[in-house]
């Protein structure tokens, strides 16, 4: 977080726009890890809404008159942007994991997701971003939900099955 601006409306965008790359880039990976149809059509589609925010924050940020341009090597450098190699450490993590603790992960990083855009809704003033941001909360807290009901189908298929 250190090198954004939390004072400007575009320093906020510009963080919240890398924690959607990332959150694109997990579900694109996690993908790859679930056997599950249910639980993988999901990610894919949480996949493709984490662009889609990309988009809306992006939007925003030209709506202030910046240019959005794709992440120079110093913004990799920063935490808020996917680095390769946190990607693959935390697939090598998941990859040992069962589908039941996946989706309890992937509940938890929507619940952060909701968690920071609350956080950045209170240091936004400027009104237009702040409705994009309070939209975006609403969606990951969607998305925790989303994931809360394919828990307890697993968990309840889980247990008919007798496991």
């Amino acid at each position: 977080m250190a090198n954004f601006d939390f004072d400007t409306a575009e320093g906020i965008l510009r963080f919240a726009i890398g924690r959607e790359v990332e959150a694109n880039v997990f579900y694109n990976l996690l993908t790859q890890y679930v056997d599950d149809p249910q639980v993988r059509a999901l990610c894919s589609e949480l996949a493709s809404e984490e662009l889609e925010h990309k988009g809306l924050l992006e939007l925003e940020l030209m709506k202030l008159g910046s240019v959005v341009k794709p992440p120079s090597i110093a913004d990799i450098k920063n935490t808020a942007l996917p680095r390769p190699l946190d990607a693959m450490l935390e697939m090598v993590k998941v990859s040992q994991m069962d589908l039941e603790k996946i989706v309890l992960l992937a509940m938890e990083k929507e619940k952060k997701a909701f968690r920071l855009y609350m956080e950045l809704l209170a240091v936004v003033s400027d009104a237009d971003c702040r409705e994009v941001i309070m939209r975006l909360a609403e969606e990951e807290a969607r998305h925790k939900i989303s994931f809360e009901l394919e828990y307890d189908r697993l968990k309840s298929s889980r247990k008919n099955s007798g496991q």
